[in-house]
């Protein structure tokens, strides 16, 4: 059996808000979050909680910075996101108080079921606890917890909860099973 993109279908999946707000949405985060040419945190604050975020006091967003869709995120106090983070929040993404997300990491709510040929789209929310740090161009995948102050090491990828006050690094490749598809 083989993938067959041809009959994919996510209709079932609402990312919420209504068309008009994902449309504003998009042209927003294009001009003034993934553009280097709006560096003011205030700024983009103001923006996000206008779009149904909800967002603490002293937090900064560096310039560069891809989110999907801001009504699914939650970032507490004094937490910094940096350069070129990708937050694609298809589900809840919530950052606690005083955690910094380094530059270039991917907070990936999506995934898609390798198993089925018809590649369905599987979502799970982010939960990133008080005084995390996700490092450099690291990778967390949806349905993960970081615990508090746990770190993610620069270019490491996570599939696993992280535990509180632990120091977390992956760089080596490893085969974890073999590709079994289901004929569904």
């Amino acid at each position: 059996m083989q993938t067959d993109l041809s009959k994919y279908n996510n209709s079932w999946y609402k990312p919420g808000g209504n068309s008009i707000k994902q449309f504003c949405w998009y042209f927003t985060n294009s001009f003034f979050f993934m553009s280097s040419f709006f560096p003011i945190s205030t700024l983009k604050v103001f923006l996000l909680k206008l779009f149904g975020a909800k967002i603490g006091k002293g937090v900064v967003i560096k310039p560069s910075v891809n989110i999907k869709y801001p009504w699914n995120l939650t970032i507490g106090n004094y937490t910094w996101i940096g350069e070129n983070v990708w937050i694609d929040n298809l589900d809840k993404v919530t950052i606690g108080n005083n955690c910094c997300i380094s530059q270039g990491a991917f907070l990936l709510c999506g995934n898609h079921n390798y198993k089925k040929k018809t590649f369905d789209l599987l979502i799970s929310p982010i939960i990133i606890e008080d005084g995390v740090w996700i490092g450099a161009k690291a990778i967390i995948t949806g349905g993960i917890t970081c615990h508090s102050h746990s770190v993610l090491s620069a270019g490491s990828i996570t599939s696993e909860d992280l535990e509180e006050y632990s120091i977390y690094k992956s760089h080596q490749l490893v085969e974890i099973r073999k590709r079994n598809m289901l004929d569904v």
